[in-house]
């Protein structure tokens, strides 16, 4: 009787299967043996443990501009901008010792209060043509920790930096002043400051007109005064800045910030009931 070919197909699957096996287990040895000491194995994950992915935005482009505030918000006098005011450049390119100084000056003049990383989804810019101040709005979705965090950074500001000097680009010392703004209960949460710059005296060659540009013939400092705002709703933020050379122009900071956050209170409520 000649059986032995007919044995040799099943000893080499048989061998094959032998060799899968010790392959197979040499890789998960080397897996093993490139863990740190002290770890386990990974485990499965049932989907309900993975993290969820991020959330969209409450608000869509078109329903964040929806929700901007508008020329008419604030009285005649004001109008769509005609370009960034001179002072911009001349005053608030500026830094300072001390971290949260030169932070406040760099929100200031880039007006990225919640990081660079946080686009704005809709923004307004706004000039009063009779006092010459200028008023920028943005509209903003982030998650509201990050944006109650910004807003607790700003209330620390007028301790951390109530009053110090800030170095513009061309070398000229500026005193600068920081205080809280008293805002209107509006939103979930809110902050607001004003921050006042003082330029040289007159005749020094240093002082700024109202346009920024140059000597404003007048005696004494000439100051900036700019408000800085912030107010959350749920998961979005409006954000403000409403600087001038003239006399603060407190109304149309208050008025922008109940109008602006009624306007982004119903803009979301509309568009939740849309979904």
């Amino acid at each position: 009787m000649q059986h032995a070919p007919a044995a040799r197909p099943l000893l080499a699957a048989a061998l094959s299967a032998a060799l899968a096996l010790t392959a197979a287990a040499c890789a998960a040895g080397g897996r093993e043996a490139d863990r740190p000491a002290g770890t386990a194995p990974p485990t499965a994950r049932s989907p309900a443990a993975l993290p969820s992915p991020a959330l969209p935005p409450v608000l869509t482009r078109g329903q964040a501009r929806a929700a901007l505030i508008t020329e008419a918000d604030l009285g005649e006098a004001w109008e769509p901008t005609r370009g960034a005011a001179t002072w911009r450049d001349e005053v608030l390119k500026a830094t300072a010792e001390g971290s949260d100084c030169r932070r406040l000056l760099d929100v200031l003049y880039t007006e990225d209060l919640f990081g660079a990383a946080t686009a704005p989804r809709a923004t307004a810019a706004l000039d009063d043509a009779d006092g010459g101040a200028q008023l920028h709005y943005r509209v903003t979705s982030s998650r509201a920790g990050d944006i109650d965090a910004t807003l607790a950074w700003l209330g620390t500001l007028p301790d951390t930096c109530g009053r110090f000097e800030a170095r513009a680009t061309r070398g000229t010392t500026r005193d600068v002043r920081v205080t809280g703004v008293t805002l209107p209960e509006a939103g979930d949460a809110r902050q607001g400051l004003r921050v006042t710059v003082s330029g040289a005296a007159a005749g020094s060659g240093d002082a700024w007109d109202a346009d920024g540009s140059g000597d404003s013939g007048n005696s004494g400092d000439t100051v900036l005064t700019v408000d800085l705002v912030a107010v959350r709703v749920g998961d979005d933020a409006i954000s403000l800045t409403n600087g001038t050379l003239g006399e603060a122009a407190d109304d149309a900071t208050r008025a922008a910030v109940e109008v602006g956050t009624r306007r982004l209170t119903e803009v979301r409520r509309q568009g939740r009931a849309q979904v």
